[in-house]
């Protein structure tokens, strides 16, 4: 299956492919744009699936993505507005199918402009091209915007980095950017994280990664049979890799805890997320195991959004946190 959390969907090949990838990657570089005093920074993201309170209080734009189901197509707004996160749940483990889309360069355009207008740099921190051409059409966004806005400064990172990983990596960038950090010093900052934001998740349903090509259909067969759980991490390149395997489920809960343990930088003074597929009691569940292998100063947990569960399925389970490596 093409999709927003795997390979590109059929719409987002409708995009436009008017920058060879190249001259985006250089945008992606320190001095993208031209240095000026010191400006209000606007910083935009990506279906980063934060808790609305909290997107609020780091005063973030954020641009959802989409999920369609039959007919109905709905914004993955992070207050679920548009489609409740426990609704959305109980329609695709009914059987009902699931596609997503990404935001196209247009679509960026319109929220860029607004934020330039109003006198405001631009930040971008976008979806991992790994999975999505979303970070791409964004890059191209800010490049166009650029070339009519000169005074302005746009600068765009590709995160590597998806859901509340994603999300991680935005508060911690807001934080610095809170500190009185500059847009630059902000900018290496994310880039310089970027190795070290980890991602580990278990699925419940292996039909579902089957579904987006992450496993075979021998594989989830005999997975879910057997009741084997994959435990998967987001690599260097920002893409999915199956890591290992646990017998049960409170088993791949219990290594994604172990996972913490073991890379965790200094995990008394970090905030960990997680993430989970309407399964709050096996979110809190792995909370618990966190806490009784290493202190941490918080936990917050959260549902994962329709555009990424529409490929992880219900049940998902992921931790978020800085480590020593991917």
């Amino acid at each position: 299956m093409n999709s927003e959390y795997g390979q590109s969907s059929s719409r987002e090949n409708s995009i436009e492919q008017r920058k060879p990838m190249e001259e985006l990657k250089r945008m992606n570089q320190p001095n993208c744009a031209p240095p000026s005093a010191p400006q209000p920074i606007q910083p935009i993201v990506i279906q980063c699936d934060l808790p609305q309170a909290m997107a609020d209080e780091l005063d973030l734009a954020v641009l959802p993505l989409h999920v369609h189901i039959g007919e109905e197509t709905y914004a993955n707004y992070l207050d679920g507005r548009e489609i409740g996160f426990h609704d959305f749940f109980n329609r695709i483990a009914s059987g009902e199918k699931a596609t997503t889309s990404a935001v196209n360069v247009e679509e960026f355009k319109v929220v860029m402009e607004q934020k330039l207008q109003e006198g405001l740099d631009i930040l971008f921190i976008g979806f991992s091209s790994g999975l999505s051409t979303t970070y791409q059409s964004g890059a191209i966004a800010c490049q166009e915007l650029q070339e009519k806005y000169p005074e302005r400064r746009l600068i765009a990172i590709d995160s590597l980095c998806a859901s509340i990983g994603e999300g991680l990596l935005v508060y911690l960038a807001a934080k610095k950017q809170q500190s009185g950090a500059s847009m630059d010093e902000v900018a290496d900052f994310v880039r310089e994280t970027i190795p070290h934001l980890c991602h580990w998740f278990t699925v419940n349903d292996l039909m579902f990664l089957k579904r987006g090509g992450r496993v075979d259909a021998a594989t989830a067969l005999v997975g879910t049979v057997l009741q084997i759980k994959p435990v998967m991490h987001m690599d260097d390149a920002g893409t999915l890799k199956n890591v290992t395997k646990a017998r049960g489920r409170k088993a791949a809960l219990k290594a994604l805890a172990q996972r913490l343990a073991d890379t965790a930088t200094d995990p008394a003074d970090q905030t960990v997320f997680i993430c989970h597929g309407d399964c709050l009691d096996d979110a809190e569940y792995t909370a618990e195991q966190i806490r009784a292998l290493v202190p941490v100063k918080d936990i917050i947990i959260n549902y994962v959004g329709p555009v990424i569960g529409a490929h992880t399925g219900p049940g998902v389970i992921s931790v978020f946190f800085v480590g020593t490596h991917r």
